[in-house]
């Protein structure tokens, strides 16, 4: 006869154990770096009163403590303080080494929760040390960048559950970004090198209060309005979903998109393979092979991503706000975010001061971009115009803003009518229109090209 008061108290001892077992673990016992390896770089590592210090140090790159360890999905969760408000740090996750790299001494590789007491204050984005650079800065959620508190211990949260990562700063969310690259790594301590910035040398980073968790893991849900970067080609997940958007791209068809002036997608010029769309090279003339390609629907406003690709000297364009009541010869007229080659393409130097320069408002207005955030010819960037309802529309270049305007405004109307644009009635300020593609005769792709209304 079974037991039931034995078997009952066998299933919550069970239940205990289990609960236990999926609880946070020290990934550092407060006492020795057993588990943990210093690379790259020089600066000193120690373990002090409890805690991890590195010591910035002049005339050494970046340094990293690594664990020995590599880990798949976890939930960390640490205490950061860093002296000083010049210079940065950050946790890596999922990392990997180079041992051949930075002259024999490892390069470090991988995503990486920026620590950044600067005055751009992007603490808690995702860089991606050594490889594609900024993922997620905080202009894609400015809401956290006053998390920070300056020259004090500040508490993280960073979520590695299958394909995406979460971070928080001081019990609020911060990045969301979604990629297909390691499923698997080291996390590591950085003390960032310092340059020629010498005030700096000696200044210390701090670490404490460094737990995992491995098994019985559970995301946790962002709230509602957080940007997510979704590095997974033409997909959508359900948190996007949620928020609004839909692809205007599926990846494998032209559903939803016609020729400009046309009423079906154009015969030639575009080709559409392996979850790219693209303008066909043609000498680089303007709209003389398949022509500008539009969406069937018209927006007012809206947060449009897409991503895309130059090859070398090329020139092409996401136009907005396209009425197609011009009836126009050669490119379709709208707002343009011009897609270039700044350093091959004569269209850069053309203008006025650099208004013809990738990522800026075609013809009117230059966008303020720094070297850094760009990525070479030949590799994916994302672009991302934001068109609100009260007319302010923001062009962002791999995450970064880089320019923002008002349309209609007196000083959109002044820089019209010094424009290319100056003799179209009203340029700009139709209440609605589509989505363009520009065909300018040279070879770029485009992919993951997704809208949401406002």
């Amino acid at each position: 006869m079974l037991n039931i008061k034995k078997y009952s108290l066998l299933a919550l001892s069970l239940i205990s154990l289990s609960a236990a077992a999926q609880k946070a673990k020290p990934l550092f016992d407060g006492k020795t770096l057993t588990g943990w390896k210093a690379v790259a770089g020089a600066a000193p590592y120690k373990v002090e009163d409890g805690m991890i210090v590195g010591t910035m140090t002049k005339g050494t790159p970046n340094s990293f403590l690594i664990t020995e360890k590599e880990y798949g999905d976890f939930i960390l969760e640490l205490d950061v303080k860093l002296e000083g408000e010049t210079t940065n740090s950050g946790v890596q996750t999922r990392s990997h080494i180079k041992p051949e790299g930075n002259n024999g001494k490892g390069l470090v590789f991988g995503r990486q929760v920026e620590i950044d007491p600067t005055p751009r204050a992007w603490t808690g984005g995702i860089y991606d040390e050594a490889r594609r650079l900024w993922l997620y800065p905080l202009e894609l959620n400015p809401s956290a960048k006053p998390l920070y508190k300056k020259n004090e211990f500040n508490h993280y949260k960073i979520e590695c559950i299958g394909n995406e990562l979460k971070t928080w700063v001081n019990g609020s969310p911060v990045a969301y970004v979604i990629d297909t690259l390691d499923k698997s790594g080291f996390i590591g301590l950085q003390v960032h090198g310092i340059g020629n910035n010498l005030d700096n040398d000696g200044k210390k980073v701090y670490f404490k209060n460094i737990n995992i968790q491995t098994e019985g893991l559970k995301a946790k849900a962002f709230p509602k309005g957080v940007y997510t970067v979704n590095l997974t080609p033409n997909t959508l997940s359900a948190y996007e979903k949620s928020e609004g958007y839909k692809l205007l791209f599926d990846g494998k068809s032209n559903a939803g998109w016609i020729g400009a002036y046309k009423t079906t997608f154009p015969t030639k010029g575009w080709k559409i393979s392996d979850g790219v769309i693209s303008v066909e090279p043609s000498g680089g003339a303007e709209s003389t092979n398949g022509g500008d390609i539009v969406t069937k629907e018209e927006y007012a406003a809206f947060d449009l991503s897409f991503e895309f690709k130059l090859t070398p000297g090329a020139n092409s364009g996401v136009k907005y706000f396209v009425t197609l009541s011009e009836k126009n010869t050669g490119s379709a007229i709208g707002l343009e975010y011009q897609v270039l080659d700044d350093v091959l393409h004569p269209d850069a130097k053309l203008g006025r001061d650099g208004n013809r320069t990738l990522a800026s408002l075609y013809d009117l207005m230059t966008a303020k971009k720094e070297a850094r955030y760009l990525r070479p010819i030949g590799s994916w960037n994302n672009g991302r115009l934001v068109v609100y309802p009260n007319n302010k529309v923001e062009h962002y270049l791999n995450g970064v803003k880089v320019l923002e305007y008002t349309r209609g405004s007196e000083e959109f109307k002044k820089l019209v009518a010094i424009s290319k644009y100056k003799d179209w009635k009203n340029f700009g300020e139709a209440p609605k229109g589509h989505i363009l593609l520009q065909d300018h005769g040279n070879k770029v792709d485009f992919r993951t090209i997704k809208i949401k209304t406002l």
